[in-house]
C-alpha cells in the first residue's frame, strides 16, 4: 500500500519547524489513538534530524478506565513517572486522537481535578522547559462534530495543519507591538460589554510552534481588572462535558455569575475548582483563515478567524498575570457577522469590527490577505 504523503508532510513540519529537532536531543512522541504510519513518519523524521525518538502509545478508552480507578497511591506513582520521563526530554510532540471526545464524560469532576493537580508539575515542566507541540488527529467523531464527511474533514485537517505558518509573522509582529502598548481593552456586541487591562503583560505570537493548527496572539488581563459581561458564542467541551451559551459576569477580575444553556451546574462546579478558576489567565485573538466555524475542539476553535478567547484559570509563564489554577479553559467568542458581530477596542480605538481588523498594519491578518497567493 502506498504511503499517505500527507503524513510525511505533517511529520516534517512538526519536527523541522514546530519543535526544531537538533542532533542528540531526546524527543517524546506522545501518541493517543494515532495510526502507526503517522507514528513511524515522526520516528523517521526525528532520527533523520539526529534526534532520539521515544514513543508512548495511549488509548482513550484505557485512559478513561485508569482515570476512574486511580487511587491516591497509583496517581502519585503515575505523576512521578510522568515527571521523570519529561525531565529527560528536550522536545515533545503529542498527537491526540479519540473516537469519542466525551470519553471522560462519566469520570467525576472531583477525580479529574485530582488527576489534573497531580500531573501539574510534569505539565509545567513540559510547557516551560521543552520545545513542544500538541495537535489532534482527524477521526470520524471529529468529522461528525464539524458536520463534515470523514474524507472531507481529513482534507480540511491536513490543509489547516500544514498551512504555511510563516505567513502569520508580519501581521502578528504588528499586533504584538500594539498589544504591548495597550492598557484598556473593551469588548462589546452581541450580549457582551467587558472592560479589562492588559498593561505590562507580554503579548505572544503563535505561528505553528506550540500548537497545530495555530494562529493566535495571546496575553493575559491584569488579574483584578475585568468588569462587565461576556457572552461566548462558540460551544465548548471541557473534560468530556459539552457546554453552550456560556455567559460570565466579572467584577474586579472574578467571575461573580455564570450561566449556560446546558450543563450550568457543571459549569459552576468547574469555575469553583480552586481560587484561580474564577479568574482569567489568558486573552487571545484568533486569526487562522482556514478555520471559520466551531467544531467543539479547542485546538481548532481557539484559532477561528475573527474570534477571541478569554480563559478562566491558569496563566502561562510567557504572559503571566499571577493567576494559578488547576484548570485552563479556553472559552471562545466568534465576532464574525454570522455569529452576531462585535467590536474590540484598544485604549478606545477600534481595532477589530465584526471579526476583521481595521488598522492598516493589522489588515494583513484578515483571511483574504493571509490566503492571497
Amino acid at each position: 500500500m502506498a504511503k499517505d504523503l500527507r503524513y510525511e508532510k505533517l511529520a516534517r513540519l512538526l519536527c523541522e519547524y514546530s519543535v526544531r529537532i537538533r542532533g542528540g536531543e531526546n524527543a517524546m512522541l506522545d501518541m493517543f489513538d494515532v495510526p502507526g504510519e503517522m507514528v513511524e513518519a515522526l520516528v523517521e523524521n526525528v532520527a533523520r534530524l539526529g534526534g532520539n525518538p521515544h514513543v508512548c502509545l495511549h488509548s482513550a478508552r484505557i485512559s478513561r478506565k485508569l482515570n476512574l480507578l486511580h487511587t491516591s497511591a497509583s496517581l502519585k506513582a503515575a505523576a512521578e513517572l510522568e515527571l521523570e520521563k519529561i525531565q529527560k526530554m528536550q522536545a515533545y510532540i503529542a498527537i491526540r486522537g479519540s473516537n469519542n471526545i466525551f470519553e471522560n464524560g462519566d469520570v467525576p469532576q472531583e477525580q479529574l481535578s485530582k488527576i489534573s493537580s497531580a500531573m501539574r508539575e510534569a505539565l509545567n515542566w513540559r510547557v516551560d522547559k521543552t520545545k513542544w507541540c500538541v495537535l489532534r488527529w482527524p477521526t470520524p467523531s471529529m468529522a461528525q462534530l464539524a458536520g463534515m464527511s470523514t474524507e472531507a474533514f481529513e482534507d480540511f485537517y491536513f490543509d489547516v495543519c500544514t498551512f504555511d505558518y510563516s505567513k502569520f509573522l508580519p501581521g502578528m509582529k504588528a499586533l504584538k507591538e500594539l498589544m504591548m502598548k495597550t492598557d484598556k481593552v473593551r469588548i462589546c456586541g452581541n450580549g457582551s460589554d467587558l472592560v479589562f487591562s492588559i498593561k505590562g503583560i507580554p503579548a505572544i505570537p503563535c505561528a505553528g510552534e506550540m500548537n497545530i493548527p495555530d494562529g493566535e496572539v495571546f496575553t493575559a488581563p491584569v488579574k483584578d481588572s475585568a468588569n462587565g459581561v461576556l457572552h461566548y458564542t462558540a460551544p465548548t467541551v471541557y473534560n468530556g462535558v459539552s457546554f453552550d451559551g456560556i455567559t460570565l459576569e466579572f467584577k474586579d477580575g472574578k467571575v461573580v455569575n455564570a450561566s449556560a444553556s446546558m450543563n450550568e451546574k457543571k459549569l459552576r462546579e468547574i469555575l469553583a475548582s480552586d481560587d484561580g478558576a474564577s479568574y482569567v489567565g489568558e486573552f487571545a485573538l484568533g486569526v487562522n483563515p482556514l478555520i471559520t466555524r466551531p467544531m467543539r475542539d479547542i485546538l481548532f476553535d481557539e484559532k477561528i478567524a475573527g474570534s477571541f478567547h478569554f480563559t478562566p484559570g491558569q496563566a502561562y509563564d510567557e504572559a503571566d498575570n499571577g493567576n494559578r489554577s488547576k484548570i485552563h479553559w479556553d472559552m471562545v467568542c466568534i465576532q464574525t457577522p454570522e455569529y452576531g458581530g462585535g467590536e474590540i477596542y484598544f485604549d478606545d480605538v477600534l481595532v477589530r469590527k465584526d471579526g476583521e481588523f481595521v488598522a492598516e498594519d493589522l489588515k494583513q491578518l484578515n483571511p483574504q490577505n493571509l490566503l492571497a497567493k
